[in-house]
């Protein structure tokens, strides 16, 4: 094989020999692109994990919870869907709409119901832990877009130094053969080449994730609505201003009468003695 014509244009030779041929700055920018690149592949793994399972628990948490008619029904039941985004935004927003009926709650006819007050801090709560796992799900994204952007512009500093050096010493060799310009002009350009492969797979894996992350959040904030909309439609009170008087008013009334009569009571009693 090593008698072949293209056998020197294979890559491990070309690459081994333009790094030997690479000057102290090129190897030196070939090495912050080579940790550029461990940095890089790191998100790529452990973001393509999270959003996996983002998608995969998702769809099961979705699964369960379309299939209940009250909303705080999985809450209820302790059921886990770790690492699924619109969970934590679930377990949120029960957590504080049960804060409420236990400690605000309205009574209407026997049935715990919570103010439009307390549900506009369920609304905040949802809010808040959406953005929460918008930035978590975006959290070492901007490692790729730095790889995707700065990669082939480091290597093409790396390049363009070794070339400024290999032009400097054949003037003050005052040779100008190919043979003498090839070595040193072939360690100039691996620094481009290693940039490009930082590049290429940071910017594929970038583009599919940013379109997942895109997916993703647009899914949570539709369920933020709709569960905002099924709590609003199953524990707040939503009576009108009128109805809500008169209660208190007759809430007042009978206050009044069973006061008035534990009154007369003790004057009674107190008169009998």
């Amino acid at each position: 094989m090593s008698s072949l014509p293209y056998a020197p244009l294979l890559a491990d030779g070309a690459l081994q020999f333009a790094f030997e041929k690479a000057t102290t700055e090129g190897k030196i920018t070939i090495g912050t692109l080579v940790i550029v690149s461990l940095f890089s592949w790191t998100v790529i793994f452990t973001k393509s994990w999270q959003l996996w399972r983002a998608r995969r628990e998702g769809k099961r948490f979705f699964e369960s919870y379309r299939g209940t008619r009250d909303p705080l029904e999985l809450a209820r039941k302790n059921e886990d869907y770790d690492g699924a985004p619109a969970y934590e935004l679930y377990v949120a927003g029960a957590d504080e709409l049960d804060y409420h009926l236990k400690n605000n709650a309205v009574e209407i006819k026997g049935t715990k119901r919570v103010s439009s007050a307390s549900f506009d801090s369920v609304k905040i709560a949802l809010e808040r832990t959406a953005s929460q796992q918008a930035l978590s799900l975006e959290k070492g994204m901007i490692v790729l877009s730095t790889a995707v952007a700065g990669g082939p512009f480091i290597g093409l500093l790396g390049t363009v130094w070794g070339v400024m050096e290999t032009f400097s010493g054949i003037a003050k060799a005052n040779s100008a053969s190919l043979t003498a310009m090839a070595p040193g002009v072939a360690g100039a350009l691996i620094a481009t080449v290693v940039g490009l492969f930082v590049a290429i797979p940071a910017m594929f894996a970038y583009n599919f994730m940013v379109t997942s992350i895109r997916a993703i959040t647009q899914e949570l904030d539709n369920f933020a609505t709709e569960f905002a909309t099924a709590i609003e439609h199953n524990y707040v009170d939503n009576r009108p201003l009128s109805e809500e008087i008169s209660q208190a008013n007759n809430a007042l009334a009978d206050r009044i009468v069973e006061s008035n009569t534990a009154l007369g009571d003790r004057l009674v009693d107190a008169l009998k003695r």
